[in-house]
Formats: structure tokens, sequence, C-alpha cells
């Protein structure tokens, strides 16, 4: 797989969207691919995708209900409830809702879902305060991106394992893209083998001020501690909330094409997280040339 190609398309993609939104925030920026359907599908064991093109929410099916994380855009709420319906469950059986980072293009849709579904919402300490204000926390270059509020109905730690069904789910703290940012792991049976998954949350800087940041002075230790963390990590599939980071979607076309395996990938991890902590140090080394005040 080029890891690295695809992860630098998507790097250029967002730092494009991002120029945009600080040059004219009133402008609708963000690129169609966020809201265009994609028909869902099963990606391994009981994990399916039914977010949108640019953008993932994954559903988790378990023998007590489902497990949602992320839920993309606030426009796109609509039509992740749709993709949830779609695959024959109510939205009434969405118990657990669990995000990865709280930023609009993640949770926006988080509160109508879960007004819509009943569900608990499980989020880490670190961004419950931007969750429940509608509010990111921490300095950019593109300004301050809005969404609606979701109120957290509990707090999960580094290392606790969330049950439903049967099936667990271990929250890993990785901050450095928000104060909060949360991988979600866990292990699945997919043609008779156990595989290890990981939802990994974001690992780009993708904007985010690196030098001089007032509102999240210890951004530069936690992207770091981040990727040592999950340097050490190993898993088989590993699934992005922007899905072109881990070819998500091309991934499911090669499947259908004929590749039954098309999701394993050990190396997967790895390599993005080696591409992303480069990018990273380049991003800081050139952040001080400019002459920040270093904090």
């Amino acid at each position: 797989m080029k890891i690295g190609y695809r992860f630098r398309v998507g790097l250029q993609m967002l730092a494009a969207i991002m120029v945009s939104v600080a040059a004219s925030p009133a402008l609708a920026t963000d690129p169609p691919e966020w809201s265009a359907p994609v028909k869902p599908f099963r990606i391994a064991g009981d994990i399916y995708y039914v977010g949108t093109k640019g953008l993932a929410a994954y559903l988790i099916v378990t023998t007590q209900g489902a497990v949602l994380l992320d839920g993309t855009l606030a426009e796109n709420a609509a039509l992740v409830e749709r993709n949830i319906q779609s695959l024959g469950v109510p939205l009434h059986h969405v118990r657990l809702l669990i995000s990865d980072h709280a930023h609009d293009d993640h949770v926006g849709a988080l509160a109508q879902i879960k007004r819509a579904t009943g569900a608990r919402f499980l989020a880490s300490a670190g961004d419950r305060w931007a969750l429940e204000h509608g509010l990111p926390r921490g300095d950019t270059n593109y300004g301050v991106r809005r969404f609606p509020p979701v109120r957290v109905d509990g707090i999960v730690r580094d290392g606790q394992v969330i049950r439903l069904g049967g099936t667990m789910l271990t929250a890993h703290l990785t901050p450095g893209h928000t104060p909060g940012c949360t991988s979600w792991s866990m292990t699945i049976r997919d043609g008779g083998r156990p595989r290890r998954v990981l939802f990994l949350c974001s690992i780009t800087v993708a904007g985010n001020t690196l030098v001089g940041n007032r509102a999240y002075p210890g951004i530069v230790r936690d992207y770091r501690a981040t990727f040592a963390k999950l340097a050490a990590m190993r898993a088989d599939i590993l699934l992005t909330s922007h899905p072109e980071m881990a070819d998500v979607l091309d991934r499911e076309a090669r499947r259908e094409a004929g590749k039954a395996d098309a999701f394993i990938d050990p190396t997967a991890l790895s390599a993005l997280v080696a591409e992303s902590r480069a990018a990273f140090e380049t991003a800081l080394a050139g952040q001080n040339q400019e002459g920040a005040p270093v904090r």
C-alpha cells in the first residue's frame, strides 16, 4: 500500500481546506466529498462504514445494540441515520455514541443523532468542554469552526474498556490533534481468525498552532507522546476518520474486485505514524523559524 502517497494527498487536501477557511470563514469551504453519500458497507466482523465519501463514521453492531463512532458534519446527520437504518439497524438500537476528537467535521452530527437514538455519549475528559460547548480548544491558523454542542454522559479514561453485548472497545488517549483525541481498539474474528482493529484519532497537524499555542500550551509534548505510544501499538486493520488516510474506500473497492483480505495490513499503522511524525517535526521547525514565541 502506498501509504505515503495517500497520506500526503490527504494532508494536502486538509491544508487547502484550512487555508480557505482562514481566508474567508464565512464561505462554505468544505469539499463536496465530505457530504457525498456512500453506500454503507461491512468492513470486517460486525464493523460497518456509515459515513460519507470524505468523512468516516463507523457502526459496530452487537447482540445488545450498536455503537456509533463519529457522526461527521452536522448537515450529514440525516444521511448517517439513513445509512444506519439501511443496514437493518433501527435508530433506537444505537445504544452508545463515541468519538475520536472534538472537531466539527467528526462530531457535528452527534447532537442530532443523540436525540434521534437516545444513546449515551462517552468521551474523554480532554475533549469534554469542547464537545459540550461546540467550540474546539486550541489555537489554529484557520479560525474557529463551531458545531452543535453535545452533552457527554460519561468520561472514558486511558485504557478503559467499554462493553456492549459481549463486544469490547478499549480507549487509548492520543492527544495532540485535540487535547482529548481518543483512539479506539477492538479484536474481532474475521474469516475465523482474530484481527486487531484500531480506529485511529487524527495525528496530523492540519492547521494547529504548535509554537505559542496559548489555548493548548502542551500540544507539542502531547503530539510527541502520542507518536511514541502509537509506534508501540499493532493493528491488523487500520481505520481513520478521514477515510483516505487509511485507504478505507479504496480497500473496499479492491475487496469488491475480489481481494478478500483488502482491509488486512499490519504495516499500515506504523507507516502512517512514521509519516505523521515526520510531517509534525517539519511543521514544528517551520513554525519555530517564523519566530513565534516558544511557550
